[in-house]
């Protein structure tokens, strides 16, 4: 029996930028861990690029999509919103990448990791920023982390000198954050 796919789709949060071992220390390395540690039979294909938007990754997820993909965990915007791409090109983007995997491989499950802006930007690009992973998770009926950083984003000592990219106790966080609705995901397909 061919052991089933989890493809990781995203920018250097999902790679591991920065880390000594972004191999065994990215959180989806740590995920593919406690998927062995449970025995279920996932493969982890980690498929995140540094430096990723929307934008440029649409134009890799193709080839990314020749994959088996039985899971598909989707995480981007955080490069977009750095560059300044308005908020509806952005959610364009996504959506056009969900409806490619749902018609490459309409059995996979889609997971969305969202992002959250601080507080402090201020302005209406941020504002409508804000909801744009909740409404894609509901329009698509597809499952939702409603903030990949949520306990590691603003915490000195989790993350690097630059305050954006975890350390590797940061994605230990990330990777618990994660797994809590990968796991209903997995579930759901049994």
């Amino acid at each position: 029996m061919m052991m089933k796919q989890i493809i990781f789709f995203g920018d250097s949060l999902t790679q591991g930028y920065g880390l000594r071992d972004p191999a065994k220390a990215a959180f989806p390395a740590l995920i593919q861990k406690r998927l062995d540690e449970v025995g279920n039979g996932f493969n982890v294909i980690n498929a995140g690029l540094s430096g990723d938007t929307t934008f440029s990754a649409l134009n890799r997820l193709k080839s990314v999509l020749k994959m088996q993909t039985d899971i598909f965990v989707l995480e981007l915007g955080a490069n977009d919103l750095i560059r300044g791409h308005s908020a509806s090109d952005v959610e364009a983007n996504l959506q056009h990448m969900i409806d490619l995997v749902k018609h490459d491989h309409p059995s996979a499950p889609i997971l969305l990791l969202g992002m959250e802006l601080p507080e402090w930007i201020p302005g209406a690009k941020a504002a409508g920023y804000r909801n744009i992973y909740t409404r894609l998770a509901d329009k698509n009926q597809i499952h939702l982390v409603p903030f990949l950083l949520e306990g590691v984003a603003g915490i000195p000592h989790l993350n690097m000198f630059d305050g954006i990219h975890p350390l590797a106790e940061g994605y230990e966080i990330i990777a618990k954050n994660v797994w809590k609705t990968l796991k209903v995901v997995m579930e759901t397909m049994q």
